[in-house]
């Protein structure tokens, strides 16, 4: 147990810190999965799993409150692993050490996972606490939310009996949203040739660093650098000096805005001082740039040895301009809701093998059609660069729907709480809500939660009195839960 376990309400307080003890990245969920199972067998909770490793759990209406509508709590159990470059972290063994600073709370140098793990530890202190009224209620914790939504796109039908789900993984307390971009991911492959590196070329190693990232939905809309796209702007204006690609790595999440990128290059021996020139013009082009942005980032460049390889002159060039094309950022904003975002990419993973660069980039959009026309712009650029583009995982967005029940009584019941109304929203992200719409296109649907600051990146914070008026809020909307 660390310090946030005396934090208030206590039992979702404790639960997080069952979920920052137990690693849970995309992809290895088991062990907070396991402690969850034992979770629901010490508090007699009625929990199983189903054959992709959902959890899901059931608990009947407390006395009176029978006729009210089902209630499904959905979170997802899964959190991205994102570190500081300094920090030796193994997100898959080592526990993420929660720590509190002022208002906030934050892990040490790596990602909190209060995204979504405060909606999840909110969920199951409901289970485990027998005072709460409410309806008949179910819990549904999903895997892979953060690499594929590998857990909301396999949950079948039937599984679920509610009228409602509450997604808990909204990160601005005050809003309740009632719409989602849909998306796809885009993996493209360049295959390039290889020589050994001439006489007369040293070999030389670009870093970007520092860069804040964050959100690839959340905060695509705050205009952040992306390390692969000032990498490959650099390179670009390299190539008048004969500078010859030899590698290329950026970015690990295709839902992170990439913080760090690096290149080895192969420099014309005699064009060395006009390339350390250029980089160090270019980075302070870059820096004046993006001021009032980013202020701590870096760009460096230094010798490497034992370099072996370099890409032929005419791949070089061609892996070069694709990515320094590529489309990244905002796209369009959106005509029906003023500062929303419609569509988006996030060229977030930059890689090379040897023989081939990959790269993968994440488009958003509220609007389908968008989506796909945005996908051919990209398929452009691939084809002028020789390249080849898979799409895969495409889900739809979430349609607003303004009379929704369980909306009208939610703002209700905030306007009585706390005084004001509270934001009704759509989100430039990926909820659940949408591919779990089309599984179940019954449900009546809404996301909230706590204010989460810079997830994704290892900035994420959460604010502790947000939670306490999250837990409140939560509390009385299963309390006012409609008629059936």
């Amino acid at each position: 147990m660390t310090e946030i376990s005396n934090l208030e309400p206590k039992g979702l307080w404790q639960n997080f810190d069952m979920f920052c003890a137990n690693p849970r990245p995309s992809k290895h969920e088991e062990k907070i999965r396991a402690a969850i199972i034992e979770f629901a067998k010490q508090h007699n909770i009625d929990c199983k799993t189903d054959e992709i490793g959902n959890v899901i759990l059931t608990k009947p209406a407390t006395q009176g409150m029978e006729n009210r509508k089902g209630i499904i709590l959905q979170a997802h159990i899964d959190m991205v692993p994102q570190k500081n470059n300094d920090v030796e972290h193994d997100f898959v063994n080592d526990p993420i050490k929660p720590r509190i600073v002022g208002e906030w709370v934050h892990a040490t140098g790596t990602t909190l996972g209060a995204d979504n793990g405060i909606g999840a530890s909110a969920a199951l202190a409901v289970f485990a606490d027998d005072t709460i009224p409410h309806g008949p209620i179910e819990v549904l914790l999903t895997i892979d939310e953060e690499t594929g939504m590998t857990g909301a796109f396999n949950l079948k039908p039937g599984v679920l009996n509610g009228d409602i789900l509450l997604n808990l993984d909204s990160e601005t307390e005050g809003e309740l949203y009632v719409g989602c971009a849909g998306g796809v991911d885009a993996t493209i492959t360049l295959n390039y040739g290889k020589e050994p590196v001439a006489a007369g070329y040293t070999c030389y190693k670009i870093d970007v660093k520092g860069l804040k990232g964050g959100h690839s939905g959340m905060d695509i809309i705050l205009q952040r650098g992306n390390a692969n796209k000032l990498l490959f702007r650099i390179l670009k204006n390299l190539e008048n000096e004969g500078i010859r690609l030899c590698e290329a790595e950026g970015g690990n999440m295709r839902n992170a805005i990439p913080r760090e990128a690096c290149a080895v290059i192969a420099v014309p021996t005699q064009n060395i001082g006009q390339v350390m020139s250029k980089v160090q013009c270019l980075s302070e082009v870059m820096h004046k740039e993006l001021s009032e942005v980013e202020d701590e980032f870096e760009v460096s460049i230094a010798p490497v040895a034992n370099v072996t390889d370099m890409m032929k002159e005419c791949c070089s060039s061609r892996l070069i301009n694709c990515v320094y094309a590529l489309p990244n950022g905002i796209y369009r904003m959106s005509d029906s809701m003023k500062g929303l975002v419609e569509t988006s990419s996030n060229l977030a993973i930059v890689k090379t093998d040897g023989s081939n660069m990959q790269i993968c980039c994440l488009l958003r959009s509220s609007v389908d059609t968008q989506k796909d026309d945005f996908a051919k712009v990209m398929q452009c650029v691939v084809d002028l660069a020789e390249g080849k583009m898979e799409l895969s995982g495409a889900y739809s967005g979430w349609k607003p729907n303004m009379s929704s029940p369980i909306l009208k009584e939610m703002k209700e019941q905030y306007e009585s709480i706390f005084g004001n109304e509270p934001k009704v929203m759509a989100i430039h992200a990926g909820l659940e809500c949408g591919i779990l719409g089309g599984t179940y296109p019954n449900l009546d649907m809404i996301s909230f939660g706590p204010t989460i600051e810079h997830p994704h990146s290892p900035d994420e914070r959460v604010n502790i009195a947000s939670v306490s008026k999250f837990w409140k809020f939560l509390l009385a909307t299963l309390e006012n839960a409609p008629m059936k």
